[in-house]
């Protein structure tokens, strides 16, 4: 990280903690509240643990981090060293994690330049990681956020589900959609459109629907140089045979990684959550 630009994003970017200890990324944690307990993402709840409330049908429900929690971390990052700060966060259509770290920044010691970025799980932590690179290299703020932007701007993201109803539950797809692919008994696949959830295609089946989203991956990827993550929930072995067929399909691969979603975005896809992010540099 450069000593003056720092880089804060939120937990629902799925970095993996090495990544973000070798380029000094600070994540706000999202919540998850199960039950009537208020756990914060990525330390005091597992995806293991998630997945089963979900599979009991336990009340799961998330919310955004307070602007509190940003303006403490605000302070301290600045108190490290950092001169500005550029702070990524998932759409604004699937959360207020935005507009919480905007009150925030009104108030920081230092520069806060706040993004939008449209995206979620690695789809954002591409983002962070090209803004963290470019303030590594003695980039300005406006310069981070520029490199954060294009990044999103060429970034794709596919999903399958195996089922539409628990995103219909947290309001993060239309009832009709859902309903619609329940009545025709179809597998969903999603992409990010415009900061949203939004259905793709309907297969018939769920050995169909993971072909055709490797089929779409590999398509977006083409002959590009990108990098490539692999998400899954309660699925391991899914995606470790996605990611080796990827590997093989894709020519210009850079970095792959596989990782099982966080409890906030489990919250909203269930288990069996299978999806590809495809990043060109």
């Amino acid at each position: 990280m450069s000593r003056h630009v720092a880089i804060v994003t939120d937990s629902t970017a799925y970095l993996p903690h090495r990544t973000m200890e070798r380029h000094g990324i600070t994540a706000v944690p999202l919540t998850v509240v199960l039950g009537d307990q208020a756990l914060e993402e990525g330390t005091e709840i597992s995806t293991r643990a998630l997945a089963q409330a979900l599979t009991k049908r336990r009340p799961v429900t998330t919310s955004r981090p307070s602007p509190q929690v940003f303006a403490e971390t605000y302070r301290r990052v600045a108190e490290s060293g950092a001169r500005g700060i550029v702070s990524l966060h998932l759409s604004g259509e699937l959360s207020g994690t935005y507009d919480a770290a905007v009150l925030a920044a009104r108030e920081a010691p230092v520069p806060v330049r706040v993004v939008d970025t449209g995206m979620v799980a690695m789809a954002l932590g591409f983002c962070a990681l090209a803004a963290a690179e470019t303030a590594e290299a003695g980039g300005t703020v406006d310069e981070a956020v520029t490199a954060a932007e294009k990044r999103a701007a060429g970034t794709s993201a596919y999903f399958y589900v195996d089922t539409l109803d628990y995103l219909r539950r947290g309001g993060r797809i239309g009832a009709a959609q859902a309903l619609l692919g329940s009545a025709l008994a179809v597998k969903p696949l999603l992409s990010l459109d415009g900061g949203r959830i939004e259905l793709l295609e309907k297969v018939r089946t769920a050995s169909k629907a993971i072909a055709r989203l490797e089929e779409l991956a590999a398509e977006r990827a083409g002959g590009a140089e990108v990098d490539i993550a692999v998400h899954h929930l309660a699925a391991p072995e899914r995606a470790a045979a996605l990611a080796d067929r990827l590997r093989e399909r894709v020519p210009g691969l850079g970095e792959l990684h596989v990782s099982e979603v966080g409890a906030v975005i489990g919250a909203h896809t269930g288990p069996g959550l299978l999806g590809a992010v495809v990043s060109p540099r």
